[in-house]
């Protein structure tokens, strides 16, 4: 069974201005630890000497620690944004694989720096990539990379954006940053839903109509739907 406690991490979603539009930074995990092969952003647990006055700065600390470590690139508290927040289901709850550690994570959107020479360090990140958010999630349609559930549905709301500017004043201009605290439905289809949805509180209603705030993990084809 999945661990009781909450791990606190960060993540920075690095973007730049390609010659196709907005480019996001994709790394691949190291197939012999948690979340093993798949593609993420990068990012880490918040350590105890991580500094900041609260979660959230102790959250954005980690995020630019972790990104020195993983990528080489410096990034600056200042250029960081809150994007999201994301936390796991119930321990008991849990019905994908992966860890057994449950992580409650802030996700930040940073313009990747001027130099964006990317290093990996061929540890716990074996490559990267940078892609469009909609190219990202057609590989992961087709099988040619694997994707978490948090990563997909960043990448969703990112694939509505074409530079880095647009997404920084999204993500300037929100005071209230969404939160993803993730409660599934088992199934074929498996289905994950989020506070909005019509079944977040009572899962026989999965199948109801009504609001939407969900993802449906069908294999080789996931969807995202968010509607009142």
């Amino acid at each position: 069974m999945a661990s009781e406690e909450l791990i606190p991490a960060a993540t920075v979603i690095l973007g730049r201005n390609g010659s196709s539009g907005l480019e996001i930074l994709m790394l691949k995990r190291n197939s012999k630890i948690a979340f093993g092969g798949a593609w993420v952003f990068p990012g880490g647990r918040v350590d105890p000497g991580d500094s900041g006055s609260g979660e959230l700065e102790k959250a954005r600390s980690a995020a630019v620690r972790e990104s020195g470590e993983e990528t080489g690139l410096v990034v600056k508290h200042a250029s960081m944004h809150v994007w999201s927040y994301w936390a796991p289901p119930q321990a008991q709850e849990m019905v994908t694989s992966g860890t057994k550690r449950r992580f409650s994570t802030w996700f930040f959107f940073a313009p990747a720096p001027a130099n964006d020479l990317v290093t990996v360090d061929m540890g716990e990140i074996q490559e990267h990539r940078w892609l469009p958010p909609a190219e990202a999630i057609d590989l992961h349609r087709r099988a040619e990379i694997e994707l978490i559930p948090p990563t997909w549905v960043t990448l969703h709301q990112l694939a509505s954006h074409s530079t880095t500017e647009s997404v920084t004043r999204a993500a300037s201009g929100s005071f209230d940053p969404p939160q993803f605290v993730t409660r599934p439905i088992p199934g074929d289809p498996v289905i994950l839903t989020w506070e909005g949805d019509v079944a977040y509180d009572d899962r026989s209603l999965r199948d109801s109509p009504g609001a939407r705030n969900r993802l449906t993990m069908s294999a080789g084809n996931w969807f995202y739907e968010r509607r009142q």
